[in-house]
């Protein structure tokens, strides 16, 4: 069985901190969108906004009364003193059958409400654990002057209108995604162990009386070893992912950053570009014209120009990048076409260097691992046929690879 020991310092509030991906998000949104950010940090909770929630709960929930229920209030006071939470608190039970939790956030006090059968079937760790994952979005969402639930409410409101794009919506669900992890841990923290984080989880996910945290966790390695691919859920990642996710961290594992990177990103596809993706494949493609250019061998005016219409800020010295960064375990077909369809772009720009360009565009495409699907581009929109097919073959043949 696993242990899942760490000194001290690792169990308590102190380990938690905001993802890497929450930081990233809300600095480009503070710093690119400033208009939109003091939009969204002025929208406060006015105190008729606060009465109204509360007089919302109280018509849909039944209150859970500190005197009528004192185990269930100590159990809170207890999670809140581990994550070094002050705040007045209350919690309610909905009329809801399926078991879970949700925190309804208002600044400066905890208000906690339970769906279904939870207090019955949760043991005192697993209700510690329940207790600070929804704590912990309280926790996040208050933290660094609430910037992220700035973020998160800039993110939300935009995929929620009609003119939204595919990256917003990608976007959204990854910082979500990250957001539930940041929560698993403090859920593990409240609770003082993996084992009863991880029992809480899947209890809430399957209804089941009892669970063997350890025999899940062997599960969910077993899973992760056979899986590769990235979580396609919108909110709330597969729980074989946030059991795993969470006894990587709590080990300190140094995969985990690596492997959060596998999990919750994959490969860079042009059908699953978030923000960040933008930015790293707009880094890549610089990178990659650069290489193509052949330290501007083929920075003929013509080519120039149909660079500048995608970087208008391009400079002679940018800094090439390899094609071996564009291999399967990077990216997906889907870049690697785009990236055939820009070098024949730039390729047909001069007619004078046509044919060297398409050549370097070859080798380029072998070492990239799309040859084939370049031979393709050719035919399609080069009009290459059979015979000019054939001599390109041949031509490049008799290149030395790079």
């Amino acid at each position: 069985m696993e242990s899942h020991s760490l000194p001290p310092a690792a169990r308590d509030a102190s380990a938690l901190h905001p993802l890497p991906y929450h930081a990233t998000i809300a600095d480009y949104l503070q710093r690119h969108e400033p208009d939109v950010w003091r939009w969204a940090a002025a929208r406060a909770t006015v105190d008729e906004q606060r009465e109204s929630l509360r007089t919302m709960l109280l018509r849909d929930t039944y209150r859970i009364d500190a005197q009528a229920h004192a185990e269930v209030h100590m159990a809170l006071a207890t999670a809140m003193q581990r994550l070094q939470i002050e705040a007045p608190a209350t919690l309610y039970q909905s009329a809801g059958q399926e078991m879970n939790a949700s925190l309804v956030y208002v600044p400066g006090e905890i208000h906690i409400v339970l769906h279904g059968p939870l207090l019955e079937r949760m043991s005192a760790p697993e209700l510690l654990a329940v207790f600070g994952h929804e704590l912990s979005h309280y926790l996040l969402w208050s933290c660094d002057e609430s910037r992220h639930l700035v973020t998160d409410r800039i993110l939300g409101d935009t995929v929620r209108t009609p003119t939204s794009t595919r990256s917003q919506e990608e976007t959204y669900r990854r910082y979500s995604l990250h957001t539930e992890l940041f929560a698993d841990r403090g859920s593990a923290v409240a609770a003082g162990s993996v084992g009863a984080a991880v029992a809480a989880l899947v209890k809430v996910q399957t209804g089941i009386a009892a669970v063997d945290p350890d025999a899940y966790l062997r599960q969910a390695a077993e899973v992760d070893a056979k899986e590769a691919g990235a979580s396609a859920q919108f909110s709330h990642p597969e729980t074989f992912i946030r059991a795993r996710a969470l006894a990587l961290w709590w080990d300190q594992s140094d995969q985990l950053d690596a492997w959060l990177e596998q999990r919750l990103h994959g490969m860079l596809s042009l059908e699953r570009l978030d923000l960040q993706g933008q930015l790293r494949l707009q880094a890549m493609t610089r990178g990659f014209v650069a290489h193509f250019l052949d330290a501007n061998a083929f920075a003929s005016d013509a080519v120039m120009a149909q660079v500048r219409m995608l970087f208008p800020d391009w400079r002679e010295d940018e800094a090439a990048l390899a094609p071996q960064a564009f291999d399967a375990a990077q990216v997906d077909d889907s870049v690697r076409h785009y990236l055939n369809a820009l070098m024949l772009d730039l390729a047909l720009a001069d007619p004078d260097q046509q044919d060297a360009a398409l050549l370097r565009a070859g080798r380029i495409a072998q070492a990239m691992g799309s040859y084939d699907a370049l031979l393709k581009n050719l035919q399609r929109d080069a009009g290459f046929g059979r015979r000019e097919l054939d001599r390109y073959k041949r031509q490049l043949a008799k290149e030395v690879q790079p």
